[in-house]
């Protein structure tokens, strides 16, 4: 793919098609907001229109704006501005709306996507994070084709809360009167706190010297990592490795077998698995809940030999995840345990005693769904993101196979993408 030429040709500001009531001009921030790292989160949504038409870009921006102002009187958040990290000013002066055209063809993008060029279809630079809560930039391609780009603050809202308010939004468009109201539950479930202004809430951001690539595992390739990770003893009574489960063990024992430093042995590695806390409440939460409603898995792996890369791995990973139960909920809630833990691992991280490897899954979300009236989106992207050592994972369009997307410092992304054995099992296509 080649350097993306984009110019934006206009920009303005769409609020909300009706005020927010005067009760609700204060939205207080829940303490896992608090917490959540000051990002931006991206998505870009790509749509072709049928038997090669070009869309009506007016048209089609017009629809956009619309529906846009009706949704964001559901979602009030989005249109105030962020105070002092502690609660959001409803006031209604609207969100970010650009247009910008994109001087390729939308298969120059999506046949070989390279993530760092996909942030030039963003409205907003992503470890940027100002007041602003949430942004749109609509992008329109050579061949008429078109991508939706839309960035929301990490400060505000999870990846489930993203997408289910791309959706509610496309329903809106569509003109789907069946509309779920999002749920703003997240202080009351996670109540704020004070947070010390020396608490580094960003470790692991870091603009520079970072690369992101895309790899695709397709079906045949994640079976057999499932099988490579499952052991007949082990696994007598248990069900294979998840998808996920195989495919972070074996990222994650490529990324050490190539960047550890035989000369540092005491350091320590952790393995950070976002996990959903909505179904894991007593009573569960609905998926409308909005807010930054997860937690984390923390695996800290063995390196004997063998366990690294084996089974051994999967198994100290799926224990620590099927911790995060209601219990776990209840003790996150009470916040003192989690906060300390928090401030340890953050200091250990600082000093350079601690490697974390993030992993965030964005499988089985309904990222293909959005549908705004002309169709699902053929591809959904994403930029590349400002966090060093963090692996994603999205559902490829037909839903079979697994893009993942790798953040690391420059020097150890040459190591990694250079190892024989990962690219054994990446597809080529």
């Amino acid at each position: 793919m080649a350097t993306l030429r984009v110019e934006v040709i206009s920009k303005e500001i769409v609020k909300p098609s009706s005020p927010t009531p005067d009760h609700l001009h204060h939205y207080q921030l829940s303490f896992n907001d608090q917490m959540a790292p000051p990002v931006y989160n991206p998505l870009v949504l790509f749509y072709v229109s049928v038997e090669g038409t070009k869309f009506n870009v007016v048209d089609i921006s017009n629809c956009l704006k619309k529906s846009l102002s009706e949704v964001l009187t559901l979602y009030y958040p989005l249109s105030g501005r962020t105070k002092d990290n502690s609660f959001i000013d409803c006031n209604d002066e609207g969100i970010p709306y650009l247009v910008a055209r994109v001087k390729c063809n939308i298969s120059d993008v999506i046949q070989n996507p390279v993530p760092g060029e996909l942030n030039k279809l963003v409205p907003f630079e992503l470890d940027a994070v100002t007041d602003i809560s949430f942004g749109v930039q609509l992008n329109v391609f050579d061949c008429g084709g078109i991508a939706v780009g839309a960035c929301i603050s990490h400060k505000i809202a999870d990846a489930l809360s993203f997408f289910v308010f791309i959706n509610t939004w496309a329903a809106t468009a569509s003109g789907d009167t069946d509309i779920v109201s999002p749920k703003f539950v997240a202080a009351s479930l996670f109540p704020p706190k004070k947070i010390p202004g020396v608490f580094p809430v960003g470790v692991g951001i870091t603009k520079d010297n970072i690369i992101t690539n895309r790899y695709v595992f397709d079906a045949s390739m994640i079976e057999s990592l499932r099988e490579k990770y499952s052991d007949s003893n082990d696994f007598e009574d248990q069900k294979l490795p998840s998808r996920v489960e195989a495919l972070s063990a074996f990222i994650w024992s490529r990324f050490v077998a190539v960047t550890k430093d035989e000369s540092e042995p005491q350091k320590l590695y952790a393995v950070n698995h976002a996990v959903n806390l909505r179904p894991r409440f007593d009573p569960p939460q609905p998926q409308s809940s909005f807010g930054n409603l997860f937690s984390l898995a923390i695996t800290v792996p063995s390196l004997e030999a063998g366990e690294a890369a084996g089974p051994g791995l999967v198994r100290q990973m799926r224990a620590q995840i099927s911790k995060v139960d209601k219990d776990h909920v209840k003790e996150f809630q009470g916040g003192s345990q989690q906060w300390d833990s928090m401030r340890d691992r953050a200091a250990m991280f600082m000093k350079g005693e601690m490697v974390t490897f993030s992993f965030t899954s964005l499988c089985r979300l309904p990222l293909y769904e959005a549908d705004f009236g002309w169709g699902k989106p053929i591809w959904v992207g994403s930029p590349a993101l400002n966090f060093k050592n963090l692996v994603f994972f999205i559902d490829t369009p037909s839903g079979d196979g697994i893009e993942v997307y790798v953040s690391l410092k420059k020097d150890e992304m040459a190591k990694f993408e250079r190892d024989e054995e990962f690219l054994t099992f990446v597809s080529q296509t």
